[in-house]
This record gives C-alpha cells, sequence and structure tokens, in this order.
C-alpha cells in the first residue's frame, strides 16, 4: 500500500478551512481509501451513496445529517445531487461546525448545480492516480506502461494489470456513465473512446472525426465532454495572443491514464509500447500528467502555429512565462521550434522532458531535466523567477 502523504496533507488542510470540501477524480483512484484515512484520524461518519442501506438512512438527510458532528464523508455524491442545496443549508446555519468531505468521480460540470449551490462554501481538491513522486525510482517505466490506477499500478503480473483495466473500460461504460444519468450504448462509446486513443496528443478535430464515425459534429463533441467531465481524458487549451503567426486554436486531447490508453490501443507489454507508432505520444501525455501533478498550475496551455512552431505545455508562475517540452529521445536538442517559442512567447525559461539521466543546460534559457528529477520544477522555477 503506498500512504499518499501529499493528498493526505491536502485534504486535511481544507477540511479544515472549509465548510464543505469535494475531493474529485476517476473512480478507483484511490478517493475512499484517502477518506477513510482521514477518517481514522478523527470522528468521522461515511455514506457510501452507491450502498441501498446508506441511501435508505438518507431519505431524511436534513434530519440526519444535521444530528451528526465532526466529519460527514460521502462518497459517489454525483449519484445523489439533492444534497447540495441540503448542504447549503447545514453549513449555513450558525454555529453548524460539521465539516462534509464529498467524494465524487464527475467534475462540478457534470453535477449540476453544486458550483452555484455551494459557491462560496466548497474548495476543490482533484485527485489522480499514483504518480512518480509516490513511488520508487525503479518503478517508472511500469507506472507509465500500466498507469497510475492503484489497481492496475499494483497488479501482481502485466496480464493481470491488464485484465484490470479491461474491466474498469466495461464498467465504467455499462454501468458508471449510465448512473449519471447519460444514455448512450456502451458499444458507441467505446468505439469513440478507442479512436481518441489513436489520436492522443493531437489537436481536436470534430469534422474529421464525426465523419469517421458517421456522426454529426455535436454528438462527438458530447461524447468527448462526457470523456472530460469524468476525468478520462485532458482538452490542453491553446494559448493565442496577437501575434503576426497564424495559431491554432482547437484544444489538443490526451487519455489521462496511460494504462487505459495503452489497454484502448491492445499495447500489453513495454516491448509492444516500444513498437508501437503512438509510442511518443504516449510519452508526451504521461509526461505532461507527471508534471501538472507536480505543479498543479491554476492555469496550463500549449502553443502551436499553423506554420509548425509549437509548445507542449505553457504556464505561468509569479507573472512569468514558462515552458515544458516532451522528448522521447536519449539526446534531444534545441530545435528552431523552440526558439520560435522562447521569443513568441517571451518564456522566462523552457525545460524539456526526457527519459535519460542528466541533467543540463543547452542553451541560456533551456534546460535539458531527466524525468526522473520532475520533483525539483517547483524549485527550478523559483530560481529562475528571482534571477537576473
Amino acid at each position: 500500500m503506498i500512504t499518499r502523504h501529499h493528498y493526505l496533507a491536502s485534504v486535511s488542510e481544507a477540511v479544515r478551512r472549509s465548510p464543505v470540501t469535494a475531493l474529485l477524480g476517476p473512480r478507483q483512484c484511490g478517493k475512499t481509501t484517502l477518506a477513510r484515512m482521514l477518517a481514522a484520524q478523527q470522528q468521522a461518519h461515511y455514506f457510501d451513496l452507491e450502498s441501498p442501506s446508506d441511501r435508505q438512512r438518507l431519505q431524511n438527510p436534513e434530519l440526519l445529517l444535521s444530528s451528526l458532528s465532526g466529519l460527514v464523508i460521502l462518497d459517489e455524491i454525483q449519484l445523489f445531487p439533492e444534497l447540495f442545496s441540503v448542504l447549503r443549508v447545514l453549513v449555513d446555519r450558525p454555529g453548524h461546525a460539521t465539516r462534509y468531505l464529498l467524494l465524487g468521480s464527475a467534475s462540478p460540470r457534470i453535477m449540476r448545480n453544486v458550483s452555484e449551490t455551494l459557491a462560496g462554501r466548497i474548495e476543490f481538491i482533484d485527485l489522480s492516480g499514483f504518480n512518480l513522486t509516490e513511488i520508487a525510482a525503479d518503478e517508472r517505466d511500469k507506472l507509465w506502461l500500466r498507469g497510475g490506477f492503484p489497481r492496475s499500478f499494483l497488479a501482481g503480473t502485466e496480464t493481470d494489470s491488464m485484465a484490470w483495466r479491461e474491466g474498469f473500460i466495461r464498467t465504467f461504460l455499462e454501468r458508471d456513465i449510465p448512473q449519471l444519468g447519460i444514455t448512450i450504448p456502451a458499444t458507441a462509446m467505446r468505439r469513440f473512446w478507442t479512436m481518441l486513443a489513436h489520436l492522443h496528443g493531437q489537436t481536436w478535430n470534430a469534422s474529421e472525426l464525426g465523419r469517421s464515425m458517421g456522426y454529426s459534429d455535436k454528438t462527438v463533441r458530447h461524447y468527448l465532454d462526457i470523456l472530460t467531465g469524468t476525468y478520462m481524458v485532458r482538452q490542453l487549451q491553446p494559448w493565442h495572443e496577437n501575434l503576426k503567426k497564424r495559431q491554432v486554436k482547437a484544444p489538443k486531447i490526451y487519455l489521462r491514464d496511460s494504462g487505459l490508453l495503452h489497454s484502448l490501443l491492445s499495447i500489453g507489454s513495454r516491448h509492444e509500447l516500444l513498437g508501437h507508432p503512438r509510442l511518443g505520444a504516449s510519452w508526451e501525455g504521461f509526461t505532461l500528467e507527471q508534471v501538472l501533478a507536480v505543479l498543479n498550475p491554476n492555469e496550463a496551455y500549449f502553443w502551436a502555429t499553423q506554420s509548425g512552431a509549437e509548445l507542449d505545455l505553457l504556464f505561468f508562475s509569479g507573472g512569468q512565462r514558462f515552458g515544458i517540452e516532451c522528448k522521447f529521445s536519449e539526446a534531444p536538442k534545441v530545435t528552431k521550434s523552440m526558439h520560435s517559442a522562447l521569443g513568441d512567447l517571451d518564456l522566462r525559461h523552457l525545460w524539456v522532458i526526457y527519459p535519460g539521466t542528466n541533467r543540463y543546460p543547452a542553451h541560456e534559457k533551456i534546460t535539458m531535466l531527466p524525468l526522473a528529477d520532475i520533483a525539483a520544477l517547483p524549485a527550478e522555477i523559483e530560481r529562475q523567477k528571482t534571477s537576473l
């Protein structure tokens, strides 16, 4: 078992600070385990909203919840959206000191009205699967191949891991999506999800994808929004500004978990991965997720021009701009595209993340950084912000 100290501390602090905390992330990523660890440290009451008995207990939620003190944990809150208005009433009562921890597998946009109903009363924390800062150094390739879902990563064999992921995909499509009130045939969504896997790391083109599937632009956009809202897909938005260049204005699409990506591409081993045409795209998506887990920026973008210049990740810190490039190469080189990004975007610094072992400067504003060293990025950013 891997104890996720960073997330445990973040949730503890949020619960102390806010009357309602929402811990959100995909199913099976460890939300319940984390909540139970927190509950073991204090007086707590736990409700699993998938459990018929717990739902029965909450037939009169205002009466029951108002009688409880300490910490109240409501798991799979997206299945019981009526509770949001009840919680607003409770936390607004003078002297009401109970804290509520909501666990959900859908974003606030999917869980209708949560942001509006609990505005000013709720704090959101996103939880993903395991990341590089939580595992042993010699397990990086394993994390890349299997993904970060605990049961996939910790499985005894590659076959067991692949079987778990296949079961997860089927359950997600056949049970989880319908539970959100979304009526889409599982076979249609699976086909769409698989096609997205083949387009992983590419710019979204609804018309092209719709034509290939025989669906309208509106339908494929709806499918994409569902997978995004349930934390299966990341839409990395483009950054564009008033430059004398035509810039890409459509998002890039990534499957957030590399293990699910590999399952949908029928990649079952490292040998198969290294020989697959989507190897570079897989590395890029995996690396971006690891960087975002470490930095947790308020906003993140990619940048690209119609002439071919691009930057995999653009983020801001202290009013300054920084960039990340992901290269699956033992000896990456400084490219014309990198120079364009430095100049056009006025980057303070650019890091090239690669699978090697040595950190070294390749240019005054470009550093080659091994993936194994990305935990040092926050300190590197602070150093760049204060340097002349």
